[in-house]
C-alpha cells in the first residue's frame, strides 16, 4: 500500500487482519519509497522482502505522486503485471482517464463511511485472490 493518510492506512490495515489475515500489507508513505521497495533499493535492499502481488497506490502524495509511480512501473517490462489499484479521494475526471491511461487496473474512489470502506477493501482482496496471475 502507498498512502500518506494514517487514518486510511489504519482502515485498510483493520481490514486486511479481518478479512485477509494470510495476506501481509507492507505500506510506503509516498512514491520514492514505493519504487525503493518495489525496486529493493535503499532501506528495502533485503531481497526477502517479497515482490508484491498487488499495489494499492494512493495518487496524491509527497515527493513523487501516484500517477508518477504508475506512469514507472508500467513502463517496466518486468513491473508492469504487477495489478495495480488506485484507492483515492480522487474523484476528478482527468485522474481517472490518465490513471487508466498508464495502464491502472482498477479507480477507486476512497469510501468516507468507515465501513464502506472495509468492504471496499475486502471486496478488492477478494478480487484479486481469485485473479490467477503468472509468477
Amino acid at each position: 500500500m502507498v498512502d500518506d493518510d494514517e487514518d486510511d492506512i489504519l482502515i485498510t490495515r483493520r481490514a486486511f487482519e479481518r478479512y485477509e489475515p494470510k495476506n501481509t500489507l507492507y505500506v510506503v508513505r509516498d512514491g520514492d519509497e514505493a519504487l525503493d521497495f518495489i525496486y529493493h533499493r535503499g532501506d528495502y535492499k533485503d531481497k526477502s522482502i517479497p515482490a508484491p502481488r498487488l499495489i494499492f497506490l494512493d495518487i496524491n502524495m509527497p515527493k513523487m505522486n501516484g500517477l508518477e509511480v504508475l506512469r514507472r512501473l508500467k513502463n517496466d517490462p518486468e513491473k508492469r503485471r504487477i495489478p495495480v489499484v488506485i484507492l483515492t479521494t480522487s474523484r476528478r475526471e482527468q485522474d481517472k482517464i490518465e490513471s487508466y491511461n498508464l495502464g491502472v487496473n482498477s479507480y477507486i474512489v476512497k469510501p468516507v463511511d468507515f465501513t464502506k470502506f472495509m468492504e471496499a477493501v475486502s471486496t478488492i482482496n477478494l478480487y484479486w485472490s481469485l485473479n490467477q496471475l503468472p509468477d
